[in-house]
């Protein structure tokens, strides 16, 4: 038989099956789609945390104060680490690893303006925190050196306080009462799409100069115990190069044990969380997400494929006579196999070509519609892809050779009898 003749045969039998061809090839669409869409969520949902984490501002380490777990120096171990102002002038001093360094001093107090109130988070930071943190201005101006030096009273609001704390009004030059202290609103920042950070969303703070903070609001102390000078509630420090990540915390650790006489290497002295690690952590998290959905899309190709194959020998066990009768005119086994193999084909060919693309439309789709912040925009995998391609081709060769080799090896005269 002429490929036009297997062709027209093939058409004829999906044309006399109508229903049962549409159910097949359904399963072929859904189970190419669900692998294209799957595995591009699992991707989308990697890279928008990425891009989460990111607005925490690139390779920042957070540091704060823990409690020692071994003894240095006669000192005992169990001793408490706090750290001050004057470690992050050590740091900003002596480890030329770090680009930039800031205390991060936060009160929850509540703010006053003359339009609203608020019980909002305040941070007092140095100006390079601004630039590391990626916060950018939408109106007004940020802090600068000359805010922290002088302790000025002069706030920066996050884009949520300002629309609670000034709705529908102008901010910049107006007062805000902090605790009944009075600071002047100097810019008001862009909104950041972020999910939170280690502390809350940016969009929610008031942001101030850590010397004003620190003055203004004293942490609270018992009777006659004094104020630490320079309290802070942690260290933000951005690296230099995010390949000597690594040197440049271990760095910052041997200037800060040398102070306060503990161990470098003792991780309970110093708590460190990093942007880095975090990033590879939800690496790997998201890995494992984007191999399972990719997995289960897979078991659901292959039970299209094993569909296709119930079919095909359905379709052999109907037409037995057919086959009888043509193999009695002079059909050879090789012209019933390309017959029967000729259907599976291009019932699983076009059935791939139509799940490609629905999953890569649906894809596209749902890329330029405005989607909640918890739901990621999928992103097509050429993986995805060639993973579909390889295992409809398995299926095809699986799927369509048995119940063709099946057909072949039926003798005329057992065709011909069949009822």
């Amino acid at each position: 038989m002429t490929l036009s003749e297997i062709l027209r045969q093939a058409f004829s039998t999906f044309r006399a099956h109508k229903m049962r061809t549409f159910l097949t090839m359904f399963g072929i669409v859904w189970g190419i789609a669900s692998v294209i869409i799957l595995v591009g969520l699992g991707r989308g949902f990697s890279v928008d945390q990425k891009k989460h984490m990111e607005t925490l501002g690139k390779d920042l380490v957070i540091m704060w104060g823990g409690r020692t777990s071994s003894q240095v120096g006669g000192r005992a171990a169990g001793r408490e680490i706090h750290l001050s102002v004057d470690d992050a002038e050590l740091i900003r001093d002596e480890c030329y690893l770090v680009k930039n360094v800031s205390p991060e001093l936060r009160r929850t107090i509540p703010e006053v303006s003359q339009f609203s109130l608020a019980n909002r988070g305040v941070v007092g930071m140095w100006p390079s925190y601004q630039i590391f943190r990626s916060l950018q201005i939408s109106e007004g101006r940020l802090i600068t050196e000359d805010d922290e030096r002088e302790g000025r009273r002069v706030l920066v609001l996050g884009s949520k306080a300002y629309r609670q704390l000034f709705p529908g009004q102008p901010a910049i030059g107006a007062s805000v009462l902090v605790q009944s202290v009075p600071y002047l609103v100097i810019g008001v920042l862009q909104e950041k799409k972020q999910n939170s950070n280690y502390s809350g969303p940016d969009n929610d703070y008031l942001f101030a100069p850590y010397s004003a903070i620190s003055r203004d609001f004293p942490p609270p102390t018992k009777p006659g115990a004094g104020i630490t000078r320079g309290y802070l509630d942690d260290i933000v420090f951005e690296v230099a190069d995010a390949e000597e990540h690594e040197s440049a915390v271990l760095q910052v650790r041997r200037a800060l044990a040398r102070v306060h006489h503990f161990d470098a290497l003792d991780k309970d002295a110093i708590f460190i969380w990093d942007t880095m690690d975090g990033a590879k952590m939800l690496d790997k998290i998201f890995g494992v997400v984007t191999l399972f959905f990719g997995c289960v899309a897979i078991v659901t190709l292959c039970l299209g494929g094993i569909g296709v194959m119930n079919i095909m020998l359905v379709s052999v066990t109907e037409r037995t006579r057919e086959i009888g009768t043509r193999k009695a005119i002079g059909a050879t086994k090789r012209d019933i196999v390309r017959q029967f193999f000729a259907e599976s084909a291009m019932l699983t060919a076009v059935s791939g070509i139509l799940g490609l693309a629905f999953g890569v439309g649906t894809c596209a789709a749902l890329e330029s519609l405005p989607l909640p912040d918890f739901v990621p925009h999928p992103i097509v995998s050429w993986i995805s892809i060639v993973a579909s391609i390889l295992t409809l081709s398995l299926i095809t060769v699986t799927a369509g050779m048995y119940p063709a080799q099946r057909a072949a090896d039926m003798t005329p005269v057992e065709s011909l009898r069949y009822e």
